[in-house]
């Protein structure tokens, strides 16, 4: 497990130090090179992650089930609630990053339409909130 969170950080020091190193060289016409590295991290970042997931998941089950004195399923309901958090939180940072970048260019045409891109935009963040909701509700059961 060490040598997945040691490989895991290595390759995020890379992959910054990668982006500002073509940044620094001022290498935006060198796309090609930039898409084939961040691939290769992003194909060799992924599987640790995984790994990683599929190590400390049943330990941290585990670990809970050893720790109380009667079984309870209260380690799932933690797991549910961090993913119904997170996973909104995914999925409205997508939408705000269409939603949004829509807005800006119907704004840039008619500038009359910004009251109704942002009310776009914030239908677009609430999704963040209703996953918020979900997982308070699911702690609160517990």
């Amino acid at each position: 497990m060490t040598f997945i969170l040691i490989s895991t950080t290595i390759l995020v020091l890379l992959t910054i130090g990668t982006g500002f190193f073509m940044v620094y060289k001022d290498m935006q016409g060198n796309r090609k090179r930039l898409k084939k590295i961040l691939r290769a991290n992003l194909f060799i970042f992924l599987p640790l992650l995984i790994a990683s997931i599929i190590i400390l998941v049943p330990q941290g089950i585990n670990a809970q089930n050893e720790a109380a004195t009667t079984s309870s399923p209260s380690g799932l309901g933690f797991l549910s609630a961090a993913l119904s958090t997170g996973l909104a939180t995914l999925g409205a940072g997508y939408a705000v990053a269409v939603v949004g970048s829509a807005a800006l260019g119907a704004v840039s045409e008619e500038p009359g339409l910004l009251g109704k891109t942002l009310i776009f935009v914030g239908l677009a963040e609430g999704i963040a909130i209703y996953g918020l909701i979900v997982s308070i509700l699911i702690i609160g059961r517990l």
